[in-house]
């Protein structure tokens, strides 16, 4: 069987994606005349997990997680008649010949009913259960019992970061948020996305403490149904198991070790996870969808007019990675892989890449591997180490932008690019973070503008600690007595402003995500951040609840975006006493102000009416839409990918598109 034949079949059945169990299999499942009646592993063809339960092409049963059952007489009848809804479900199990679940709790195991029954219990009486999905384990508690969330916190380490939600159904959605046609969709489709939704204020602030937003699913899998059957609380923390920056935890070995340390009970599934996939994370934009993980249930396999002769991989940034190949007209887009800094992390990415290459038949030597800048990436250095046709190192922010017009098919019409982030590695070794592009991805791209730059004192301190990302911004003595004097800034602001006079570990940056830090410093965040953004979701947060008096000024020189004005205007309006929320924002509007013009002058300039936004910075929805009414009146075309996060989560498909078409020329 040649390649070709292994990926055709692949893609029909879109064996990269796991999908809900359908509206069949659940009648099935709560059938008392059904031989699947509470049968866990419920599936079929059109549902259930496939790309978790993969380890290699074609997708047959001996390549799959199920190789180790055979059917039994009933289920291999189905699978062998053309007329049965499970003919060729390669998946195919029943209670009498499939795996099953158990459950442990204080050296006791249970099974049947009494599993189900107990473990109910269990979350009703506040306990936390690590429970088996298809791509990796939940922790899992009543979301209704804030002493059970708080010491789920403290078992983990996560002290402020929100919680994901899974709700027993649409009516428990609505009653605790506010739920658009367009979000009842994303929550009922057969990807099951957490989505996040705007929070009516019911449930305990500890599952997302400072945010505007609930992240909630529905129920996916048979045993999530199930445990709702039998009563479990309607509304459950389902978070991934892991400590901090660790991958999700898929082997029954680990959890148990992990269940130990956290003192938790385990409700076990026998059948192997091939790869661990996280549960994807969408919001409802008034530009669409908007994608913040792109994972379970998302397409991987995909067509794209950039056939090359050689083969292209692209290894990602070092957060949110995923890995990105072009074969022929192909793009298999990884899902979800983690931030690499962890070394469990980078194993993961090392087996998906080695199990990529070999699904797909691709040989290194043949192929060309593309990789960001910066030198100090485990990507980068990973791919440096490779032994492939040819290496390219792709800008960081330039791959932002391509990975947007790879997904929308344009390859020769010519846009502006304003990709705006927390960091970056540039091409003169700077941190970049704020950058104006134009050109187009078979042309290239030229950076024609950036925030005007400030400074990162202590390096990647500054992104932990908002005060100390204020003291690279602020240098005007007025402003700095009113933050010192009037508003009180705690002493590490001054401690910072004096590393920064004597030019200690400072680095210039152009970074938007470290402006909205200092923003937040401003109106009183002055504790370090616990997760990744929380200063600028919190100062979003804030913003949702005020309005603007007056837009404050973040004028844009012709190539800077100035930032000095539109932090004045804030100290002075918080001296005043105006409101957080208030000041909050008009920052918020300001920027979107700034932006909006430097897009109007360079559209002028350079005669191009169309301009991408991408970047972690645009996952604020208060921004968009403020951006978006703003171009919209100036009559400029936003192009905008549903399918691909604006995070780092895109940047392996921008680095890959890139180095195709650098092919393509030589």
């Amino acid at each position: 069987m040649n390649n070709k034949e292994m990926l055709e079949p692949f893609i029909n059945e879109s064996v990269f994606s796991d999908e809900a169990i359908c509206e069949d299999c659940l009648l099935e499942l709560f059938d008392r005349n059904n031989r699947r009646y509470l049968y866990p592993y419920t599936s079929c063809p059109s549902c259930g997990p496939k790309y978790t339960m993969l380890e290699t092409l074609p997708f047959k049963r001996q390549h799959t997680a199920m190789k180790h059952w055979e059917m039994c007489a009933a289920c291999r009848k189905e699978y062998e008649d053309p007329n049965d809804r499970r003919y060729q479900s390669e998946l195919n199990s029943c209670p009498n010949c499939g795996p099953d679940y158990r459950l442990y709790h204080l050296g006791n195991v249970y099974d049947g009913e009494m599993m189900f029954q107990i473990a109910v219990g269990l979350l009703h009486s506040g306990e936390m259960i690590a429970v088996k999905s298809n791509g990796g384990y939940h922790l899992v508690c009543d979301a209704t019992n804030i002493d059970a969330i708080k010491r789920l916190r403290k078992k983990i380490h996560r002290e402020r970061k929100p919680f994901a939600m899974m709700a027993k159904d649409m009516e428990a959605v609505e009653s605790v948020a506010h739920v658009s046609d367009k979000e009842r969709k994303l929550l009922t489709s057969q990807r099951r996305p957490i989505v996040l939704l705007a929070s009516k204020g019911v449930l305990p602030d500890v599952i997302a403490p400072n945010n505007k937003d609930l992240g909630i699913m529905l129920p996916y899998t048979a045993l999530h149904h199930i445990l709702f059957h039998f009563g479990a609380p309607e509304y459950l923390i389902m978070t991934s198991a892991n400590y901090p920056g660790e991958p999700t935890i898929h082997q029954d070995e680990d959890i148990f070790r992990f269940a130990e340390a956290i003192d938790c009970a385990c409700l076990v599934g026998e059948r192997p996870i091939e790869r661990s996939v996280d549960d994807s994370v969408v919001k409802q934009t008034k530009r669409g969808m908007l994608p913040i993980r792109r994972s379970r249930g998302f397409q991987t396999v995909f067509p794209i007019a950039l056939a090359t002769k050689r083969p292209i991989l692209a290894v990602g940034a070092d957060l949110k990675n995923t890995i990105t190949l072009i074969k022929d007209d192909k793009v298999i887009m990884s899902h979800h892989l983690g931030d690499m800094t962890k070394y469990a992390a980078q194993l993961k990415f090392e087996k998906t890449l080695e199990s990529y290459l070999r699904m797909f038949n691709i040989s290194l030597k043949d192929t060309v591997i593309a990789h960001d800048l910066h030198p100090s990436y485990f990507t980068t250095q990973y791919a440096e180490e490779m032994n492939g046709y040819k290496h390219v190192a792709i800008q960081h922010h330039e791959a932002h932008l391509a990975s947007v017009l790879a997904m929308k098919g344009e390859f020769e019409r010519p846009v502006i690019g304003i990709i705006f982030d927390g960091t970056g590695y540039g091409t003169d070794g700077e941190i970049w973070g704020g950058e104006m592009f134009v050109g187009s991805l078979s042309r290239g791209f030229e950076r024609v503008g950036h925030l005007r730059k400030a400074v990162l004192v202590g390096g990647d301190a500054a992104a932990t600690m908002p005060v100390q990302a204020l003291a690279g911004f602020v240098d005007d003595k007025d402003d700095i007595k009113m933050l010192e004097e009037k508003l009180r800034l705690p002493p590490h602001f001054t401690n910072a402003r004096k590393i920064k006079a004597k030019n200690i570990h400072c680095f210039p940056t152009t970074s938007v995500g470290r402006l909205f830090d200092a923003a937040a410093a401003i109106l009183g965040f002055h504790h370090d951040i616990s997760f990744e953004g929380e200063a600028a979701i919190w100062l979003e947060h804030i913003a949702t609840k005020g309005e603007w008096e007056e837009v404050y000024r973040f004028p844009w020189t012709g190539k800077e975006l100035d930032y000095r004005p539109l932090l004045h205007d804030m100290i002075l309006a918080k001296v005043k006493g105006n409101s957080p929320s208030s000041i909050a924002r008009a920052f918020h509007r300001g920027l979107a102000q700034g932006v909006s013009n430097a897009i109007r002058s360079l559209s002028r300039q350079y005669e191009i009416d169309r301009v991408v936004l991408s970047g972690g910075v645009f996952q604020n929805s208060l921004l968009l839409a403020d951006l978006s009414e703003m171009m919209e009146a100036a009559g400029i075309e936003m192009l905008f990918d549903s399918q691909t996060p604006v995070n780092d989560n895109g940047i392996s498909l921008g680095q890959a598109a890139i180095a195709a078409m650098k092919c393509l020329k030589d």
